[in-house]
């Protein structure tokens, strides 16, 4: 292991982290939007947008993320739309997100149990604020640990944007790889800025799991 090497490459790594970071987040906050209002949908049952829906939902998450980003990348520009690297990463990174964002959130809303809603109109609360002040929130926290599960996979997924030449962590890695053939120090840096990529949101996650169990059997 050759640390001179590494302390040489640490500038390259770092803009490649920011970079990776800057699109993986606005992928996750755009999947989160996303799921949240595709979960809406076909919880309230709204004809034809609910079927368009679940087949947006079937596609995106039966194929992989990175044929996705080349139908985004390559074949859109024949239909004139013609996108950025970045602009196609985060893209491709929304979709594949909503769409499990979607089945998560939506799976928070189905668990809710009716007498919620019951109670809730009982005490004359129309439909629109019981689903706003006691459906929704509860199942959003109960959504919780499927939706950090999701975010870290989200940020796992960001390996493949190196295919659409952004200069990502992967990409990076392989450059210099190509270029020096430090192997060792290269991927040992790789594995090392993931882990300070991701791991905060695994620790995150883990401490409002343990949270809103506390909470729920505090209550």
């Amino acid at each position: 292991m050759d640390w001179n090497v590494i302390i040489s490459y640490l500038p390259r790594y770092k803009d490649a982290l920011l970079l990776t970071l800057r699109i993986g987040w606005q992928g996750v906050l755009f999947a989160l939007i996303t799921g949240i209002l595709c979960a809406l949908v076909i919880y309230l049952k709204i004809p034809v947008l609910r079927q368009i829906i679940g087949i947006y939902i079937e596609v995106f998450r039966n194929t992989p993320l990175l044929v996705q980003l080349f139908f985004i990348y390559f074949a859109l520009p024949k239909i004139g739309l013609q996108l950025s690297p970045e602009a196609c990463g985060v893209l491709g990174l929304s979709l594949l997100g909503g769409a499990y964002m979607a089945e998560t959130i939506r799976s928070g809303l189905e668990n809710i149990a009716v007498i919620q809603s019951e109670s809730a109109e009982s005490l004359g609360m129309s439909k629109s604020q019981t689903f706003r002040y006691v459906i929704f929130p509860q199942a959003l926290s109960s959504s919780v640990p499927g939706i950090m599960a999701n975010v870290i996979f989200l940020l796992k997924e960001t390996s493949v944007f190196s295919t659409i030449s952004l200069m990502d962590l992967m990409f990076t890695a392989k450059d210099l790889i190509g270029m020096y053939a430090k192997t060792i120090e290269c991927l040992t840096m790789l594995v090392v800025f993931y882990l300070i990529m991701i791991l905060p949101v695994s620790i995150l996650g883990n401490i409002l799991e343990r949270r809103l169990r506390f909470a729920e059997f505090g209550s």
